[in-house]
């Protein structure tokens, strides 16, 4: 097989390097938050990286014709726990708008006859909705105007790890590069392709409709490692005293508890996480402990206050505990190797993971959609030479 070469976009601990695998050859990366640069030069070393804001950047920097441009661009502003703002423009940006800046990079590479082969763009669930599906529309008209055919798919990072983690991955092809019938799927495909996706390809104008495809992607084939498996031994993290126990219980609503009953009643060692979450009862807005107890952590996100932190719950018989989820713990839901080197600072850490990409769905989705379309696209250029 033939090494393929890629940038990586708002790139933080390099997630998507090390789900692309040792056959893919990086030309350039960048991110310009301090310490996930300071991350990916400690995993990756200083090669190619820069840890420049996307708006300094020029064509000029970047080195080569790239097979692949990976993004995933910040979702605070697509997420529902952002504050919904959207793209904005060119000129008026808010941080999700960091993909116009992007987009000026992709631009200027055509306009010099380099333009990435591929493109994939990541985001939350909720880039299909964001300002009434307006933001997946002006992508959608972006890539169609540049020449791409493009098509969108979920991955839910749960098929893989034991984290309920589903995010979009709008993939895109250059004009010129011929896809395989194999490749692609009749019409929508069940959770691949929601109804919100359904809906937001139907807000398309036509001549982007037309540019549309829906790619076929096969299901996770190995069985995915158990939360429990996932966990640091008992004597080497630090648990909560009684009292914070207690006060974690006594926050969960006559739902929660029905389920950590569930749980002391097995007899068996359990394990479940924890969020805070603020809900609106009687009029009141209140805080409370909800727990997953289906073997699956929740979402992580980024610790930008307690209640995004997620906890673990362990039961042994009467016996309950909790505690924080550690830093490695979090890497690991996001399928990052034990030898990644973290962050020493706790938020730090848990920030990388939490705002980064599960490994495991970034290599599939190489495996069966962006290489076979690259090697696809190499053995007809040979033939034809």
């Amino acid at each position: 097989m033939n090494e393929k070469t890629f940038y990586e976009f708002f790139a933080g601990g390099g997630m998507a390097r090390l789900g692309l695998g040792s056959q893919w050859h990086c030309l350039f990366a960048n991110d310009f938050d301090r310490t996930k640069a300071a991350a990916y030069r400690e995993n990756w070393g200083h090669e190619h990286f820069r840890d420049d804001d996307i708006n300094d950047l020029s064509p000029s920097d970047l080195s080569g014709c790239a097979d692949l441009a990976w993004a995933s661009f910040p979702c605070q502003d697509l997420s529902l726990a952002g504050n919904a703002l959207g793209l904005g423009t060119a000129t008026d940006q808010t941080r999700s708008g960091a993909f116009w800046a992007f987009w000026s990079l992709m631009e200027g590479l055509a306009k010099e006859k380099r333009g990435p082969k591929t493109i994939v763009l990541e985001n939350v669930y909720g880039a299909l909705t964001a300002n009434q599906g307006q933001d997946f529309s002006v992508i959608c008209r972006c890539l169609s105007l540049a020449g791409y055919r493009f098509g969108a798919v979920i991955l839910d990072a749960v098929e893989f790890l034991p984290q309920s983690r589903p995010r979009m991955f709008l993939v895109a092809v250059r004009g010129d590069i011929q896809i395989s019938e194999r490749l692609l799927a009749y019409g929508p495909v069940g959770a691949l392709h929601p109804k919100a996706m359904v809906t937001a390809m139907a807000r398309l104008a036509e001549v982007d409709q037309a540019r549309w495809v829906w790619w076929k992607v096969p299901s996770a084939s190995a069985k995915r490692s158990s939360l429990m498996e996932l966990l640091e031994p008992d004597h080497v993290v630090s648990w909560h005293d009684d009292a914070t126990s207690s006060k974690l219980i006594n926050m969960m609503s006559a739902l929660n508890r029905q389920k950590l009953q569930r749980m002391v009643a097995s007899g068996q060692r359990s394990v479940g996480t924890i969020y805070k979450r603020t809900r609106v009862e009687g009029g009141h807005r209140v805080q409370r402990a909800e727990l997953r107890d289906d073997g699956v952590a929740g979402c992580l996100r980024t610790p930008g206050g307690g209640s995004s932190r997620q906890f673990v719950i362990v039961v042994d018989k009467s016996v309950i505990r909790t505690r924080l989820l550690t830093a490695r713990e979090a890497a690991r839901l996001m399928g990052l190797p034990d030898t990644y080197r973290l962050p020493s600072r706790y938020n730090e850490a848990y920030h990388l993971a939490g705002d980064g990409l599960a490994v495991p769905v970034v290599a599939h989705l190489a495996q069966h959609v962006i290489g076979p379309i690259l090697d696809e696209s190499l053995a007809v250029s040979s033939l034809a030479a």
